[in-house]
Order: structure tokens, then C-alpha cells, then sequence
């Protein structure tokens, strides 16, 4: 079921995606070779708990015995998302993805971004610039009276047309008082299927995209998603909202 949310709601959900906004910022600035993901964990963790909200991937997960068990997704070159903070330290010339999710006053906000660690080759460079605009290109298509799969055909279109392939395992999604809400948010299909878009729907749109191939592997501790033929990947997502027929950014 697809909640369609008040005006209030939708202000509850831009306070919590601007927490992620400020996040993602803030990780951005401390993203250099010899850092570690653990310590730009432990400075996520700090400021949302600062700002009177709650890290919401901390643990998250179905599975009792294996929840999420940090505040950050770090994800780097060949990792799409779900990588876990440790004290692996960041080097010259790799693509670190953050996703980050925060709960306050019962409301949800996700977002991702990905950073080049130092300098990165051209081929890098491109694959960030492509997957961000894929973003926004899927944002555009976020209207009321379209379809949910006019986003994925968006993204879908811009990504393959300059060589790369979207991942297909994950998706997008609804979000409001759940984290994960519906309606599922693909990065491929048709234009003009799907559910149809309404005002007051609040999605999280979220290219993924590899250098190579699209298919993807779920590492041993049950969370890290790589590329399964070890190509780089990128991944950028904002929260939105639908409001007066048009999308809304909430993670700006």
C-alpha cells in the first residue's frame, strides 16, 4: 500500500532529509586518503545524534542475528552498497559510496552520494557524473499523472546510452514512517508502466550503476553488494516528495 502523506508529514520527512543532507556534507569534507570508513562512521553517528535524531541503518536488517551495525553504507570501487565501516583506510584514486538513513519524530530521510578519494581516473570521473545525472534525470520524470517506471526508464536511458549498466537486484523505494515503503523505485523499465504518480507521494530515488557488467554478489557477511565482474560502481539517491504535481528534492 502507498501512503500518500499530509503537508505536515511531508515536512516531518524534509526534517529528517535535511539531517542527511547535512551528513552526507559533512563526510564529504573528511573523505581523503589514510581516513578510515570507521572514522567517518563515528562522525555521522555523532552529528545526527546532535541534531535529535536517530541513525536509521543501525540495526536495521530481517535477520536478528546479522543487523546493520553502523550508522553509514560505505561502499568502495567495486562495492555497490550496503559496505560496512571498518578500519580500512581510504586511498588515492578509489570511489567511496555513502548512504545514510535518519529517523526523527517518527519520519524517515535516505540519501547517498559518492566521492572520489583524491584523484580519479577519467573513467571514474565519468561514471560519477553519469550516475548523478541519471538522478536527476529520473527526478524530473517524478510528475504527477506519470508512472513510477517513467523514473526507471529515465535513469535507465542516460546511464546505457554512455556505456554503463544500472544494477537491477535493488531499487529505489516509498518512504515516510517506514524507511522502505511502497512503491518499489527501479532504475530500468518501461516508460509509461508501473503505478502512476500522485501529489503528497514521497520517494527515495536511487541510481546504482556499474562501470561493467549489471549483475551484482552479496559478500560473506551477508551486506556488502559488489559488482560481480569487480567493475567500479556509483551510486547517488535523494529523497523527494511529490508536491503540487511536481518533485521536490527533501535531501538538499
Amino acid at each position: 500500500m502507498v501512503w500518500i502523506k499530509t503537508k505536515r508529514e511531508i515536512e516531518l520527512i524534509r526534517e529528517s532529509a535535511k539531517i542527511v543532507a547535512e551528513v552526507l556534507n559533512l563526510v564529504g569534507a573528511n573523505v581523503r586518503p589514510g581516513m578510515t570508513t570507521l572514522e567517518l562512521d563515528q562522525l555521522a553517528e555523532e552529528y545526527i545524534r546532535a541534531s535529535g535524531a536517530q541513525p536509521a541503518f543501525k540495526g536495521y536488517g530481517s535477520l536478528k542475528r546479522n543487523l546493520f551495525p553502523a550508522t553509514l553504507c560505505t561502499s568502495i570501487d567495486e562495492e555497490v552498497v550496503h559496505g560496512i565501516p571498518s578500519k580500512r583506510t581510504l586511498k588515492e584514486g578509489e570511489i567511496l559510496s555513502v548512504d545514510v538513513g535518519v529517523k526523527k519524530n517518527g519520519y524517515f530521510g535516505d540519501g547517498a552520494k559518492s566521492f572520489a578519494v583524491g584523484q580519479v581516473t577519467a573513467e571514474k570521473q565519468r561514471l560519477l557524473r553519469i550516475t548523478e545525472e541519471s538522478l536527476y534525470k529520473g527526478i524530473e520524470q517524478a510528475v504527477a499523472g506519470n508512472m513510477v517506471h517513467d523514473i526507471s526508464a529515465a535513469v535507465q536511458s542516460h546511464v546505457e546510452q554512455n556505456g554503463f549498466s544500472v544494477v537491477r537486484e535493488l531499487v529505489g523505494h516509498g518512504i515516510g514512517k517506514e524507511l522502505h515503503e511502497e512503491p518499489q523505485v527501479p532504475n530500468f523499465g518501461k516508460p509509461g508502466t508501473g503505478m502512476k504518480l500522485k501529489n503528497g507521494m514521497t520517494l527515495a530515488v536511487e541510481p546504482m550503476v556499474n562501470f561493467g557488467d549489471w549483475r551484482v554478489r552479496v559478500a560473506a557477511d551477508g551486506w556488502t553488494v559488489s559488482s560481480e565482474d569487480g567493475s567500479p560502481s556509483a551510486h547517488f539517491e535523494h529523497t523527494i516528495a511529490i508536491v503540487n504535481g511536481k518533485p521536490e528534492i527533501l535531501t538538499q
